[in-house]
């Protein structure tokens, strides 16, 4: 059996719904090695999440991406404490949470607020594209102003950012235009980072700048490579995950019925629903440092081994009925998703996601009655680890109250 699965993140056919293949994994091979990538995959949920919390054994220090020209010692420079294992890690994450802190994270509830209701007003009316119009430019709104990026500088920060991820069919490796995006956003990183460190300003980099641990701050490239993850996977995943929220509700008439009844206040279940059923950070590269077995299969030590988050939240041994979309499960089984990673890495950008998915959200719950996707001309975001949309075309009614 082992021999018939494709486990193929580059493929478009497997981009399309990898669900299946993982299933397939899971059931026959959880430890499953593509000989022509030379990587391994591991897919079950117990599997998963210990390797995440096994530093011993599953290091960063090459990077999360599966991408041969990415997997370097110095991943470091474009993937900030990701690319890094303790004690450098837990250093470099330590100074930087000083500009990212809880409380930080919450002032922004009044910006975002603001920028919802100004997208909101714009196009949610009638027809429009959810991603386009609201989803893409929000995320990234939210984490330039964060940053200090100025407006009108932020359309071309997302191009670069898209293209970061971006991979087209038949390239297995990171394109070059990629590879120019990368280039073109940390200069654009370092020349903001050089202003701050001369005129210092109320923004995150300015804070970064000036952040201090019992004597010790932060290199320029350290904030550089931080500023750069965070506008790649800071924004990407956001508005995957809004996009995705959308695109599969409106597959489900009772369930969207549900969720809008303002009455019932769903939303958060509705996020973390569509953060287990359909991730936007589907899996993440990890260096194998010993040998690793499970059920006789053995990777051997040195090996690229890849954490498959969204398989791990479809693994029938954890969620009931794992392959449907159900936002009346049960809250104690959606404590298990694996969607922010685990351990030492859990996702710095957990808390701001879902406070901007909350707030994106319930706002359009309270604004708009019905919703119709064209399901059918959605358009996927083609990446290894990305899931989502880059087109979600849709019609709104809005309430009457908000009409009025």
């Amino acid at each position: 059996m082992t021999s018939t699965l494709a486990f193929d993140p580059y493929d478009y056919g497997f981009q399309a719904d990898p669900y299946p293949t993982y299933a397939q994994l899971r059931e026959h091979a959880p430890l499953h090695h593509n000989t022509a990538l030379d990587l391994w995959a591991i897919t079950r949920h117990a599997d998963v999440t210990a390797a995440l919390r096994d530093d011993a054994r599953f290091s960063n220090a090459m990077g999360v991406s599966l991408d041969a020209s990415a997997w370097r010692p110095d991943a470091y420079k474009v993937m900030s404490f990701l690319a890094m294992d303790a004690p450098r890690q837990t250093r470099l994450r330590k100074l930087v949470s000083r500009g990212f802190t809880p409380k930080r994270v919450q002032e922004l509830t009044p910006r975002i607020e603001q920028l919802t209701a100004h997208y909101f007003d714009a196009s949610l009316d009638g027809e429009l594209d959810w991603i386009t119009d609201v989803a893409g430019r929000l995320p990234m709104d939210v984490i330039s102003e964060m940053m200090g990026v100025p407006a009108a500088d932020r359309d071309e920060i997302r191009r670069l950012a898209d293209l970061v991820v971006h991979r087209e069919e038949g390239v297995r490796d990171v394109p070059v235009a990629g590879m120019e995006a990368s280039l073109h956003l940390v200069a654009y990183y370092a020349e903001m980072v050089a202003e701050r460190r001369v005129r210092p300003v109320d923004d995150l980099t300015s804070a970064l700048c000036q952040a201090e641990v019992d004597g010790d701050k932060l290199e320029d490239e350290e904030i550089i490579a931080f500023l750069f993850l965070m506008v790649v996977a800071g924004n990407e995943t956001t508005t995957k995950l809004l996009g995705n929220a959308v695109f599969h509700l409106t597959q489900r008439p009772e369930q969207f019925a549900a969720v809008f009844d303002p009455a019932r206040d769903l939303v958060n279940v509705w996020i973390e629903e569509t953060l287990r059923f359909d991730t936007s950070s589907q899996m993440l590269a990890r260096h194998l440092l010993t040998d690793y077995e499970i059920d006789g299969v053995v990777a051997p030590a040195g090996s690229k081994v890849m954490l498959v988050l969204g398989s791990a939240n479809r693994d029938e041994r954890v969620f009931t009925r794992a392959d449907a979309y159900d936002i009346h499960r049960d809250k104690d089984e959606l404590t298990q998703i694996a969607s922010f990673g685990g351990g030492r890495h859990y996702c710095l950008g957990a808390n701001l996601a879902r406070l901007e998915a909350r707030i994106v959200l319930h706002e359009l719950v309270r604004r708009v009655s019905d919703i119709e996707v064209d399901h059918e001309r959605c358009v996927r975001v083609h990446s290894t680890n990305v899931r989502g949309f880059a087109s979600v075309p849709m019609k709104v009614a809005l309430r009457e109250r908000v009409r009025a």
